[in-house]
């Protein structure tokens, strides 16, 4: 049994004459309601009213208006579901809803029929909640998203998903409605392409598409791997530990799913990047949450804002949710905070800890100091790392991973000598030193090289000299309460 039926099951059986079903599925919930209501009902069947056709039941009777179309439901000798799709954009004039309120009297006394509201929002006027029975319409379940895929793949007969990879991809599908994964897998279809990296590329930029409506929550494109990675061992294996884990078979098992991990340190030392690369590694979309857009008021109160971002993220897991700058989207670097942020912190901090399995936090931060200790304790987040300015060995990494990445072979590079000019140096600031060695060889119509970039390691001043004090109280704090990144320095 799918939990959409055992959600109108339970509703019936209260003998509930009005149900609100809050979903955007309109035909997934009829062809629902059609295979209950002969169960529920003594010879019962669908109805369905919209503001066009009228009652489709009712023959012979304009009864497009929504009075006239209740009234029909209540007389009818039909027992079954009355669906109302349109009626939410009617519901708020008084005489429809006095007579929903007699409808509900009427068939309160037989319990023949159920008259439902079908929408994808929510309106409710105060004068009629005690009499609706509200349904938030749970998504698709796995069994059912697998159902359409395999539908799908029927109407193009030459071509198949290997089964292997249906768990993989029925997972990735969860969080999108059947008309939507209806829509993703005969793109892949007709894409052709139908290895798992390919297809879960297609789901992806779906989930892209449904959460870029929020606003507030940006896809970030990733096809970063921790290869690209220099140093940050500890935490590059932390994470290799746990690949295979995101899954429903690991959620059934009672497997620890990872719930989170905070990365703080010196800016520029892979903080961001580490995110991305945890999402690449395990296979999972991730979603950054733009703070600054749920505070500025465009989506209404900054508290209901944070709520429905949540709520987006938790519909569209397994899925990686990335907080940059925690410190500052939170507001714990104000002087003083406001009630919004107070209201927003205490939300975020009861969601940290109750929230589904299969979605993972990735936070960072640069000023850790200004936490509340309830953020950082364990429960919240599996693990805080901290990310030091690089050691020589990991510079080397760093360099190579650059100059490879600009198209010249680092074989070519005196590595050695440019750990000398980098030392305290953040991988951002090699990152630049190696952008701009090549822009002035290109000026010059050649490859660049290692006085190429050996030029601007000297000139440019790190960050650990201009915020000298600001690193080492970093650093001062870190020692004590996060796990070093990185192996030991060398």
């Amino acid at each position: 049994m799918s939990a959409l039926t055992e959600q109108i099951e339970k509703a019936v059986l209260g003998r509930h004459p009005l149900l609100y079903l809050k979903t955007p599925e309109e035909s997934r919930v009829v062809e629902t309601l059609r295979q209950l209501a002969p169960n529920c009902f003594d010879e019962g069947k669908v109805s369905v009213w919209t503001c066009v056709d009228g009652l489709d039941s009712i023959k012979g009777k304009d009864t497009r208006d929504p009075v006239d179309a209740i009234k029909a439901a209540v007389n009818s000798s039909i027992n079954g579901f009355f669906v109302m799709k349109d009626l939410p954009d009617f519901i708020t004039k008084p005489e429809v809803t006095r007579s929903l309120r007699d409808a509900y009297a009427e068939l309160l006394k037989t319990g023949r029929a159920c008259i439902v509201i079908l929408s994808p929002v929510l309106v409710m006027p105060e004068t009629i909640k005690n009499e609706i029975c509200l349904v938030e319409v749970s998504l698709p379940s796995p069994e059912e998203l697998l159902n359409e895929l395999l539908a799908v793949q029927k109407e193009y007969p030459k071509k198949k998903i290997a089964e292997e990879h249906h768990s993989e991809i029925t997972l990735a599908l969860r969080g999108l409605a059947l008309n939507e994964v209806h829509h993703v897998m005969h793109r892949v279809f007709g894409v052709g392409k139908l290895e798992a990296k390919d297809i879960l590329a297609q789901i992806f930029e779906a989930k892209k598409i449904l959460l870029g409506k929020a606003g507030y929550l940006e896809y970030v494109q990733n096809s970063f791997h921790v290869d690209k990675i220099g140093g940050l061992e500890n935490l590059k294996e932390w994470a290799m530990n746990r690949v295979g884990l995101f899954t429903q078979e690991s959620v059934d098992a009672g497997a620890p799913i990872p719930r989170g991990v905070l990365i703080m340190g010196v800016s520029g030392c892979g903080k961001s990047m580490s995110a991305k690369a945890l999402a690449g590694l395990w296979h999972l979309p991730l979603f950054r949450l733009d703070m600054n857009l749920i505070f500025s008021g465009m989506y209404g109160k900054p508290e209901a804002a944070f709520h429905n971002a949540l709520k987006s993220i938790e519909s569209v897991a397994p899925a990686v949710l990335w907080i940059d700058e925690i410190e500052n989207a939170l507001g714990m670097t104000c002087e003083s905070t406001t009630s919004e942020q107070s209201l927003t912190f205490s939300s975020f901090l009861t969601w940290m800890q109750e929230r589904p399995p299969l979605v993972f936090v990735a936070a960072t931060a640069n000023r850790i100091e200004v936490l509340p200790a309830e953020v950082i304790r364990k429960g919240r987040f599996d693990h805080v790392f901290f990310c030091d300015l690089p050691g020589a060995k990991e510079r080397g990494e760093i360099i190579e991973i650059h100059v490879r990445n600009n198209g010249v072979d680092p074989a070519t590079i005196d590595i050695d000598k440019l750990l000398l000019s980098t030392k305290a140096w953040s991988g951002a600031e090699i990152e630049q030193a190696v952008i701009a060695g090549r822009v002035d060889a290109r000026k010059e119509g050649r490859d660049f090289n290692t006085e190429d970039i050996r030029k601007h390691t000297i000139s440019m001043v790190p960050l650990s000299e201009t915020m000298e004090e600001q690193v080492r109280m970093i650093r001062d704090w870190a020692y004590q309460r996060a796990t070093r990144a990185s192996k030991k320095r060398t």
